[in-house]
């Protein structure tokens, strides 16, 4: 199942014996355990009929001996086991009791960052008697529209730049971007579109002065704003490490490339092709102009020159603004 029929069922009170929440995403893993923990049972029930306990802390006898209780005054009983990942050497001991599960039990494992082997016996039977979730870690390109559909759940739109800006910042980590997502809106009334100056504003993301932007000065051979990004990357390169930014303009200029190399240029098929909202092909195109084949090509060997360079090699004085300057200035002309 994935989490949305999970929780579509428990809201529905229908409960199963056993959830195996699994998968490199944590994001979805705790929304899933979150509403199992603050909804089963009330606050009387609890006290007596919901265990939490530590994969790191606990053993699988242990467990297993808690979902065997019975409930005390409760249809239930709920037995929830934080970082199950700790308990990967012991797992097959779970097989015997998915045989015969205590039907007043609800028991939930939550095995992060890790998915079961699907080789083994155990595997085959929780995949059989239990709820599986297999809770997948989103690629980079697919943030946007994750963040898209988050806050249109909350009744808010967002307009592609904005969302373009907090994925590149934030990353894939949804727990992290969905709290800022969540302090963002606070203070914003619900029916607005979040804009760039919105994101400035509420989570502290520079709408001006970041990757995304230099690699639209590049694109563009906008060389005054290219080097005010980089003079501001280089007054604060905690924020933005020179690795991350060579690895942002690395995929730019691939994407350039598979542009060239695309045979239907039309703009819903370089999108798809480039995983890319449709909004942002024109820059593509514009980018394509300025830099042909040969060119991104050279660009590509600039990146990885310095990349090497930004890790030590053949570099012992230059600091990460220096290479910076150099590798725009090389690029642009």
């Amino acid at each position: 199942m994935d989490h949305k029929q999970i929780l579509t069922d428990l809201k529905n009170k229908v409960y199963h014996p056993v959830y195996f929440l699994s998968g490199e995403e944590p994001y979805y893993i705790d929304i899933v355990a979150d509403y199992i923990e603050d909804n089963i049972l009330d606050a009387g029930e609890k006290e007596f009929n919901q265990t939490i306990v530590y994969g790191k802390e606990t053993d699988m006898i242990t467990i297993i001996s808690e979902a065997k209780r019975y409930p005390m005054m409760s249809n239930h009983n709920v037995v929830i086991v934080k970082e199950a990942q700790h308990l990967e050497k012991e797992i097959d001991k779970l097989e015997a009791y998915l045989e015969q599960p205590t039907p007043s039990t609800i028991l939930v494992f939550c095995y992060k960052y890790k998915t079961l082997d699907g080789r083994k016996s155990v595997t085959k039977k929780i995949k059989k008697q239990a709820v599986l979730l297999e809770s997948k870690k989103l690629y980079d390109n697919q943030v946007p529209d994750w963040i898209n559909g988050y806050l249109k759940s909350k009744k808010y739109t967002i307009s592609p730049h904005a969302s373009a800006l907090i994925a590149e910042f934030l990353g894939t980590d949804l727990s992290k971007v969905a709290n800022e997502l969540n302090k963002l809106i606070i203070n914003v009334p619900p029916g607005t579109e979040i804009t760039p100056e919105l994101v400035e504003k509420n989570i502290g993301i520079s709408k001006d002065y970041n990757s995304f932007e230099l690699n639209k000065a590049i694109g563009t051979k906008d060389v005054l704003k290219a080097n005010k990004i980089v003079y501001h990357f280089a007054k604060n390169q905690k924020d933005n490490p020179l690795p991350m930014t060579i690895g942002i303009l690395y995929s730019f200029f691939t994407n350039i490339l598979n542009y060239h190399y695309a045979k239907d240029k039309s703009r819903n098929n370089i999108a798809s092709l480039l995983r890319i909202n449709p909004f942002f092909v024109q820059e593509y195109q514009v980018a394509a102009k300025n830099y042909n084949i040969k060119k991104a090509v050279k660009v590509i060997e600039y990146l990885r020159d310095y990349d090497l360079k930004s890790k030590g090699v053949n570099n012992t004085s230059a600091t990460p603004g220096d290479l910076l300057k150099e590798l725009v200035f090389k690029i642009i002309h």
